[in-house]
């Protein structure tokens, strides 16, 4: 049973691995193809220098995504087959011998560690490479490393008490852990939720309220008109960091609020603005949000009711190169090669995501004039370089956004 768990395992990654790099590569091949004319939806309002400095910028995205791609796949395999987390938990065991739980987190944070190490090289490169090279790049170096800390620091701080629990859990609570420690996981998450806006956005950037008295008007009307109540609109600033812009909403309960970059607000006039908050809007009403937290919390709780499962079965440790099963390996390799399997559901959650969108711009051409989220739309893929012609293939498995050509054709139907 090892074996066969084994050659199964390699035999899904290399099968994903393939499907990414097969994809990746198709998606380049039709954007270059593509390059040389602007679709004719878009003639009028995105220039050839643009429209070729969006393929060029997504290809090259596209490449470097592709380079960590067959890292990760790398990493993974040298973790479990290749033996690194079983060096890890016995170089652990001999020095905290006696502490368990203290052990398992810290074998976990090393292979966390390890695994984030590999990657961030591909980071550095896509904020002082390629968004250099376009000009979307207006962070320094030492901003970059910076937040790193600050990511890292906070996800210490807040993850730190949930794996300590988990951990302990497993240990302490028998066979219904895993009931028990999604009830917990399930509370940290809406709490993380509620607080967010207001304790840990502020650590990475700066929001101020919005300053534009009739701008701040407009919205607010807009948004008594739908039923949303905020506890303020706020200017976040996205330029200290990248040329991109966008407005979202964050926050749960009484503690949302609406946030625009002030890169957003500095490239779009108060219509096409207006006309991007009722799409956000529209998700709100159609309770997508909802529908989301409530779709992560059932595949969380099947995820932890299978890995109650897994975690008495020998084969899932010794097929994934572990010889020595604990709880803190069962749940380290779970996180680990669980995205792997769940792979296969990606266009599925792409596709459910494409239909969100779909409901939100129709519901903003309700609230506003379907032409002015047109035009804030073409601003917005002209201005971030956001490619017009995806490989169709490519974008039904990734893309949470339905394409900018078949996004505009069906807001021009609600006029």
């Amino acid at each position: 049973m090892p074996e066969l768990f084994t050659q199964l395992f390699i035999a899904v990654i290399a099968i994903s691995l393939a499907i990414r790099v097969w994809l990746g590569l198709r998606h380049i091949r039709h954007i270059q193809h593509n390059r040389q004319q602007v679709p004719q939806a878009f003639a009028e309002t995105i220039s050839l220098e643009a429209h070729q400095r969006a393929a060029d910028y997504t290809s090259a995205k596209v490449r470097l995504r592709l380079g960590e791609t067959v890292v990760e796949s790398a990493i993974l395999l040298a973790l479990t087959l290749g033996g690194v987390l079983q060096m890890l938990d016995q170089v652990w065991q001999q020095w905290l011998p006696e502490h368990e739980i203290i052990r398992g987190a810290l074998v976990i944070c090393s292979a966390m560690l390890i695994s984030s190490a590999a990657t961030l090289p591909f980071d550095y490169v896509q904020t002082f490479n390629i968004d250099e090279k376009f000009g979307f790049n207006n962070m320094s170096r030492s901003l970059f490393f910076t937040d790193l800390l600050k990511h890292t620091g906070i996800g210490l701080v807040l993850g730190g008490p949930i794996l300590f629990v988990a951990l302990w859990l497993m240990q302490s609570a028998g066979d219904w852990w895993w009931l028990y420690l999604w009830l917990v996981w399930s509370a940290f998450n809406l709490f993380m939720l509620a607080v967010y806006p207001i304790w840990i956005a502020p650590l990475l950037n700066k929001f101020t309220p919005m300053q534009d008295l009739s701008l701040k008007t407009r919205i607010e009307a807009l948004m008594q008109k739908c039923g949303f109540t905020s506890q303020g609109l706020f200017v976040m600033d996205g330029s200290k960091r990248s040329g991109h812009g966008n407005a979202y909403f964050t926050g749960f309960g009484k503690n949302k609020r609406v946030v625009f970059f002030d890169t957003l607000l500095e490239k779009l006039n108060a219509d096409e603005i207006e006309a991007v908050l009722a799409h956000e809007l529209g998700h709100f009403k159609h309770k997508h949000v909802i529908k989301r937290i409530v779709m992560m919390f059932g595949l969380s709780l099947l995820g932890l009711a299978l890995l109650g499962y897994l975690m008495k079965q020998d084969w899932f440790y010794q097929g994934l190169g572990v010889v020595q099963a604990s709880n803190h390996m069962a749940l380290l390799l779970f996180l680990l090669v669980s995205p792997v399997f769940m792979f296969i559901l990606r266009p599925l959650m792409a596709a459910y995501s494409r239909v969100n969108e779909f409901e939100a711009d129709q519901y903003a051409s309700q609230q506003s004039r379907p032409q002015y989220l047109i035009d804030a739309l073409v601003k917005l893929y002209r201005d971030n370089a956001s490619t017009l012609t995806p490989d169709p293939l490519h974008s039904a498995f990734y893309d949470s956004h339905p394409p900018a050509s078949l996004r505009i054709a069906k807001l021009q139907t609600y006029a």
